[in-house]
């Protein structure tokens, strides 16, 4: 076992090469799509225009596990368009290369320290598919630097700064990581005294099941309180491999929810986002975001408007348990932060009273005490 602080950078680097060829999932991981080549041999009936992926995969690299490869029955999938590279991302110049400012917010290379009390560790660099939507299409898979020193001085700043109570630990995927890796980090954190909750940031639950074994959910469970939040973008992402990679975290009393995004083509009907909230409930997965697509460079073509979002949301009210209904979020440009977006219930004011429209379209009036009269008109 790794004490995170206490060992020279040559030790440390040898024991992840060491437990990097002992894993039998990473050997599942080798075998991954990651050139134009491999994906036209993979599916001879699509058509791969090697030449139009090259380009792409220059800028934003591609990696398609084998778990997904199987998911990948045709171009209508849900996961291709997620998956398989587009033209669009390097021929529409729209968005920001880096488009929530994450690094005018780092103090040090690897921590975003936007919010006072909360903290954004990247501790990977790897992810189990590159999602063509990512809104860090500009590190993950290409040379970000992850390692002993940048760790530690992550770390550090972390500890050094008392008001950060709360680590987002994510990459990349940190689940990526070698068990004792992952565990050494999080021994780290949950060593710092102000530090009172971690959490993780994952999509391997979703995209590479495989990886989610008794052993890791056991080691977590050690780091509590701890939560980790996957990303589901589909009902038919959630397969039995799935179930049972959720499963065993929630058996081992991690508490998981889901960050979803929003993607034009993919999900963004009300009829699928129900059927997909209502699935993550039973699999044990509490919805909490619902992302409009972020102002990341080469991803306007899953970018929905608004009211298609917000129009979403209004389904589901009444429709469906409310523990089902994810906040619908938009992480602002420039580092703004997330704000939430809300379907319009609140219609004006009739003399004592709120108008109030439900989930059916009838409005009800609402009794209101004069203060509350007051700024709903000035807000209005």
């Amino acid at each position: 076992h790794i004490v995170f602080y206490n060992i020279s950078e040559t030790l440390f680097q040898l024991i992840i090469v060491y437990i990097m060829y002992s894993d039998i999932w990473k050997d599942q991981f080798k075998n991954s799509i990651t050139t134009p080549q491999q994906l036209a041999e993979a599916f001879p009936f699509a058509r791969i225009d090697e030449e139009e992926i090259s380009r792409v995969i220059k800028k934003y690299p591609m990696l398609i596990n084998p778990y997904i490869v199987r998911q990948l029955k045709n171009r209508d999938s849900f996961f291709w368009k997620q998956a398989v590279p587009h033209v669009d991302e390097i021929r529409i110049k729209d968005g920001f290369i880096d488009p929530l400012a994450e690094e005018d917010f780092s103090p040090v290379i690897n921590v975003t320290h936007r919010y006072p009390d909360r903290a954004l560790f990247l501790v990977s660099n790897r992810c189990a598919m590159h999602c063509r939507f990512c809104t860090r299409k500009r590190k993950i898979g290409k040379d970000f630097k992850v390692d002993f020193k940048t760790l530690k001085k992550g770390v550090e700043y972390i500890k050094d700064n008392k008001k950060i109570t709360d680590v987002l630990v994510s990459g990349g995927d940190p689940l990526l990581l070698a068990d004792d890796v992952l565990t050494d980090i999080l021994n780290s954190l949950r060593a710092v005294s102000h530090v009172e909750t971690i959490r993780i940031g994952t999509r391997v639950p979703a995209v590479f099941p495989q990886r989610i074994t008794e052993s890791l959910a056991k080691k977590l469970s050690q780091f509590q309180p701890i939560y980790i939040n996957t990303h589901i973008n589909h009902p038919d992402e959630i397969t039995d491999e799935v179930r049972a990679a959720c499963g065993l975290l929630s058996d081992a009393g991690i508490s998981l929810g889901c960050q979803t995004v929003l993607l034009k083509g993919i999900n963004d009907s009300p009829d699928i986002m129900k059927e997909l909230m209502k699935k993550l409930i039973r699999t044990r997965v509490k919805p909490y975001y619902l992302h409009h697509v972020d102002m990341a460079r080469g991803v306007s073509h899953f970018r929905t408007t608004i009211k298609t979002g917000l129009d979403i949301v209004s389904s589901m009210r009444g429709n469906i348990s409310g523990m089902c209904i994810p906040h619908y979020v938009i992480d602002l440009p420039g580092g703004g932060g997330k704000v939430p977006l809300l379907p319009e219930s609140l219609l004006g004011i009739e003399g004592d009273d709120l108008l109030i429209k439900n989930y059916q379209g009838k409005i009800f009036k609402y009794r209101v005490e004069a203060e509350d009269k007051k700024i709903f008109k000035i807000m209005n």
